[in-house]
């Protein structure tokens, strides 16, 4: 059974042929579209777009490590600086590795496109998942963390937190829809505002031997702990784990090279290198600034509030970093909506995911994606009340799994080509492998606090995949997909077209009808009832003075059904005539204004339905555009 119907006013590109899967390591890139070229990324652009989960990750990374620290005194707070180095310095093997993943995959796809060519199909799918959930929390993460800053400005609004959330989820969105390439424009002030904050911040606290003020902790509780006496191993493990928040949304630009300007690969690569060199140098600086002033978290103020009072004082300045902070925050949603889609979209082509997703509108946007984690990412804001502390806890494992199968499908990915100085390129992804890997091992102690929900989460969204894969395949399979059809041969073709009353749309579609067949029937729903008689019988006088030489064949129904006396005679004329090919021309009239539809009685989708989920006929959707008058 098909259906035909007028095309859509802007067509959608589809997406490859389903049997189609990820190219291998080194395929080049699909060569440049000048027209849609515009709606791409510059390396700036990228920074924007894609950086903003990682940019923003600056405002919670250093105060999860001074948090878990601080259990263990002032005494503690002293490895803040050695601790943020050696995340620093995964973030430079990540930095690096990703610079690579990028040459070797310029279709995009990251973890998933890595962990594909080279570790098996499962170890695929885990990194996808992983990669999906991260980029889902993200969304509601960064959301509510924005709208908490918001609400720490302003305590009237606390109450309103989630429909604030849902409001600046709605307005990201809508910036997406029209296209990546303009939602990057839109995000590069507030981007640049924040990173020249943080930077101002830092360079002028180092010149300052003691704060500059110190009101915003003024009157809050320390909590810091002042019966600790050592600093054992496992401390200094978790917060290591705790602080690496900060490199969520580093592998979002390897996930998204599509999206880059020609040459994607090489703008793509020095997107990421800005990102880390931006992002190492505002971690190292704010935990230089926390030794120096010695500050101690406090309930209710963040470390980042703290910092920006010491080194600018409690003025305009101030404002102008918690501004800055609190939009980013809410922005840095953003990186998702670049990176997912895109995902999605490889997903589908690979047959992982309905083929939906991997749909482009004609601003190089995957639309059905966009819209898919909108709707995700709200269903967990008003699951969490708006209420960012709700979330962090299951933002732990997922993007720690996805960097462990990259940087290990790159290590087999250098053995097997290679290529110059290939011992020295496994290395570095090999120890990022293990580094990471005993982040997971390190992050996994929060399960209790709410990383069970992913680890639950994961797994069933593997499943998810496989059973669409599978589903696929059967559909494939009956189709005779990859297999030469036999030659095409003609039957005598059979039309039924559904009328209730004569007018131009009648013989339209009658015009059409004995056009498309051999045979042409029409056939009315009567009812034997007193109101309805009188428009029965005039249809047959009216038909029989028309006489268009075609019969109208009458379908009495006893109860008020419409689509059911069709469909059964559809489904008889089946049974007696099997040689026949047979369409349903169903005719419609398709107002001049869109708020005119809603006048329509929609007798054909009720028909449509009918003949669609009882018989095997060929529908014909026949649209007749009205003018406008």
């Amino acid at each position: 059974m098909s259906t035909v119907s007028q095309p859509a006013n802007r067509p959608e590109q589809p997406p490859p042929a389903a049997a189609a899967g990820h190219p291998a390591a080194g395929t080049p890139a699909p060569a440049p579209d000048p027209a849609g070229d515009r709606h791409r990324l510059t390396a700036l652009q990228g920074l924007a777009a894609l950086s903003l989960d990682a940019m923003a990750s600056v405002a919670y990374g250093p105060e999860a490590i001074v948090l878990v620290l601080a259990a263990a005194g002032a005494h503690g707070l002293g490895f803040t600086l050695p601790v943020t180095l050696a995340i620093a310095a995964l973030l430079a093997v990540l930095v690096a590795s990703y610079r690579q993943v990028i040459a070797a995959f310029p279709n995009g796809g990251g973890s998933y496109a890595v962990a594909k060519t080279h570790l098996g199909r499962r170890s695929a799918l885990v990194a996808a998942a992983s990669l999906v959930l991260d980029y889902i929390l993200n969304v509601a993460v960064s959301v509510t963390a924005g709208v908490a800053a918001l609400t720490s400005a302003f305590p009237a609004l606390y109450g309103d937190r989630m429909w604030i959330c849902l409001a600046v989820l709605v307005l990201v969105t809508a910036i997406n829809l029209r296209g990546i390439a303009d939602s990057a424009r839109a995000f590069l002030l507030p981007t640049a505002v924040f990173v020249a904050s943080i930077l101002a911040m830092i360079v002028v606290g180092l010149f300052r031997d003691a704060p500059a003020s110190t009101v915003t902790a003024t009157g809050h509780a320390s909590v810091l702990a002042h019966n600790a006496t050592s600093v054992g191993a496992l401390l200094l493990l978790k917060a290591f784990a705790s602080g690496c928040s900060a490199l969520t949304g580093v592998e979002a630009v390897a996930n998204a090279v599509p999206s880059f300007r020609a040459p994607a690969t090489r703008r793509a690569q020095r997107t990421e290198v800005a990102l880390g060199a931006l992002l190492g140098a505002m971690l190292i600086g704010l935990s230089l600034l926390i030794g120096r002033f010695h500050l101690q978290p406090v309930e209710g103020v963040t470390v980042l509030a703290q910092l920006a009072d010491a080194s600018l004082g409690h003025n305009w300045a101030f404002y102008v970093v918690q501004f800055a902070t609190m939009v980013l925050l809410a922005l840095a949603a953003n990186t998702s909506f670049g990176g997912l889609p895109v995902l999605m979209g490889l997903l589908a082509r690979d047959n992982y995911l309905p083929h939906v997703f991997g749909l482009k509108a004609d601003r190089q946007v995957h639309r059905h994606g966009v819209l898919a984690l909108a709707a995700v990412a709200a269903a967990l804001l008003v699951f969490s009340g708006g209420d960012v502390n709700t979330l962090v806890p299951l933002f732990a494992i997922g993007v720690f799994v996805g960097f462990t199968l990259c940087q290990a499908g790159m290590v087999r990915h250098w053995y097997r080509e290679r290529s110059a100085r290939w011992v020295g390129k496994a290395l570095l992804n090999g120890l990022g492998a293990v580094l990471t890997a005993a982040a997971v091992v390190v992050t996994a102690t929060k399960f209790t606090e709410g990383a069970w929900l992913i680890v639950i989460a994961l797994p069933l969204l593997v499943l998810a995949f496989e059973a669409v894969h599978r589903a696929y395949a059967r559909i494939g399979d009956r189709l005779g997909l990859g297999r030469v059809p036999e030659p095409p041969r003609r039957a005598r073709s059979l039309v039924v077209v559904p009328v209730s009353h004569l007018s131009r749309l009648t013989g339209e579609a009658l015009n059409a009808a004995v056009s498309l067949g051999d045979e042409v029937v029409a056939v009315t729903v009567t009812y034997d009832t007193p109101e309805d008689r009188p428009a029965t019988e005039a249809l047959r006088r009216d038909w029989e003075l028309w006489n268009p030489g075609v019969d109208l064949l009458e379908l009495p129904s006893p109860t008020r059904s419409l689509g059911r006396p069709i469909a059964d005679y559809v489904a008889d004329l089946t049974a007696r005539r099997p040689e026949a090919r047979i369409t349903v021309l169903i005719p419609e009239a398709e107002p001049a204004h869109l708020w005119q539809r809603v006048l329509q009685n929609q007798r054909g989708a009720v028909l449509a339905r009918a003949v669609r989920r009882d018989t095997g006929a060929v529908i014909c959707r026949l649209r007749f555009r009205l003018a406008p008058g």
